[in-house]
C-alpha cells in the first residue's frame, strides 16, 4: 500500500450543497430558505427558547421549590460492591470508595443490596439497618464518621 493509493471509504465524505447557483442546482433563487421573513435573511440565528417576541414558555411557568446550593447528598454504595472491590480485612473509607470509583459525593451511605462474606471495617457517614446487620454478621465492623 502506498500513499497515492489511499482513499476514503465510499460515503465517508459528503460534498457540500452548492446553494444559490441557479435553478438547475435545485437550490437556486432562495437557496432553500423559503420566501420572505426573518429566517430568509442573512446571519439569522434564533436564541434557544425564543418564540418570536412572545413570552417564552419557560418564563410563563411559575417558579416552584428551592435549590439549596450547599446541599451535600448521600451517595449510596451497596454491600455487594464492597464484597467485589475490597479484600478481607480491609478498611473501607469514603476516600477508598472514591479511588475505586464507587462514590463521588460528599457523604457516603452503605446500603444492603447484595451479600457480603468478607470481614471488613467500614467507615461511612451512614448505614442502613440491614446493611449494618449484614456487615456485622460477616464479622466486620461499622463505624460512623
Amino acid at each position: 500500500m502506498d500513499l497515492h493509493s489511499l482513499s476514503n471509504e465510499p460515503g465517508a465524505r459528503k460534498t457540500a450543497k452548492r446553494r444559490g447557483r441557479g435553478r438547475a442546482s435545485g437550490l437556486g433563487k432562495t437557496s432553500g430558505r423559503g420566501n420572505k421573513g426573518q429566517f430568509s435573511r442573512k446571519g439569522h440565528k434564533s436564541k434557544l427558547g425564543f418564540e418570536g417576541g412572545q413570552m417564552p414558555l419557560l418564563r410563563r411557568m411559575p417558579k416552584r421549590g428551592f435549590k439549596n446550593p450547599v446541599r451535600c447528598p448521600f451517595f449510596g454504595v451497596n454491600v455487594s460492591s464492597l464484597e467485589k472491590y475490597f479484600d478481607a480485612g480491609a478498611t473501607v473509607t469514603p476516600e477508598a470508595l472514591v479511588e475505586k470509583g464507587l462514590a463521588d459525593g460528599c457523604r457516603v451511605k452503605i446500603l444492603a443490596t447484595g451479600e457480603i462474606t468478607k470481614a471488613l471495617t467500614v467507615k461511612a457517614h451512614a448505614f442502613s439497618v440491614s446493611a449494618q446487620a449484614k456487615i456485622e454478621a460477616a464479622g466486620g465492623k461499622c463505624e460512623k464518621i
